[in-house]
């Protein structure tokens, strides 16, 4: 019965809206989903620049706040720091984000792709950093097919958390780099999943998702990634939020080393 009563208030007014899209709300109290279209239309402003970087700081760290707010205020939800860290070395939490796929298809070796230093979230022009696993498929011929499979890679959910953004209109020439993404915001770590380069996304902002749920099947989409020099592959991302309400980059490679696999 939680479960429903969560996911009732999720889905409030939502709908599979492109971070291109304006969302439009009918109501002035904050909801969760009022929280999602407040996050979307953000990060839109922080790709195209029409905002500062010091604005979508400030912006950014009220939308965090209010959201651990809410879901604090849910018993279900109250966790220390040590619970946390608990959680965070436990295999049993976290789910692998790619189906039919285990950690020996993470990039680099021992995950040293990873590189977190000069990372930017609210700066667009910031380059150099990646904060970031890149986990691979076998896709030789760069179809967005499982050569072992012949069918699409499905991209799974971590953990479990809130829709909070997707991008579903990237275009073949564009610049922006994610291509079409996915945020996910984890009430109980208080941090957030970015999955990019998805050829399709199957969930809306404000839908919740379980760990092992089904996000996105595996694309090429974003400037780099769709170069045929690209290797096809999910580019993961963790944010853990700080007590200001700003993103800290997290390494998640040994949380994908124990990670439960799906079938």
């Amino acid at each position: 019965m939680r479960v429903l009563g969560i996911v009732g208030a999720l889905l409030i007014g939502g709908l599979n809206a492109a971070s291109s899209q304006v969302v439009s709300s009918n109501t002035d109290e904050p909801t969760l989903y009022t929280y999602c279209q407040q996050f979307q239309t953000l990060y839109t402003q922080i790709r195209e620049q029409s905002i500062t970087p010091d604005s979508a700081r400030l912006q950014f760290s009220s939308i965090m706040n209010n959201l651990q707010a809410r879901f604090r205020s849910m018993e279900s939800y109250k966790q220390d720091s040590l619970q946390r860290d608990s959680l965070r070395r436990t295999g049993q939490y976290f789910s692998f984000p790619i189906r039919g796929y285990s950690s020996s298809a993470i990039g680099g070796s021992h995950g040293e792709g990873y590189r977190g230093n000069g990372f930017d979230l609210f700066d667009y022009n910031v380059r150099g950093s990646h904060p970031a696993q890149d986990i691979f498929i076998s896709d030789r011929n760069q179809d967005n097919i499982d050569d072992r499979t012949s069918k699409p890679v499905d991209i799974l959910a971590m953990s479990r958390g809130l829709v909070l953004a997707i991008e579903t209109d990237w275009k073949p020439g564009s610049e922006y780099r994610g291509g079409n993404w996915i945020w996910v915001y984890d009430p109980t770590l208080h941090g957030l999943f970015y999955y990019a380069h998805n050829s399709e996304v199957d969930v809306s902002p404000g839908q919740w998702v379980h760990a092992g749920e089904k996000l996105a099947e595996m694309g090429r989409t974003g400037f780099n990634a769709y170069k045929t020099r690209s290797p096809t592959h999910l580019h993961l991302m963790y944010l853990q939020i700080q007590p200001n309400g700003l993103p800290l980059p997290i390494n998640p490679y040994e949380w994908l080393l124990t990670a439960k696999a799906t079938k």
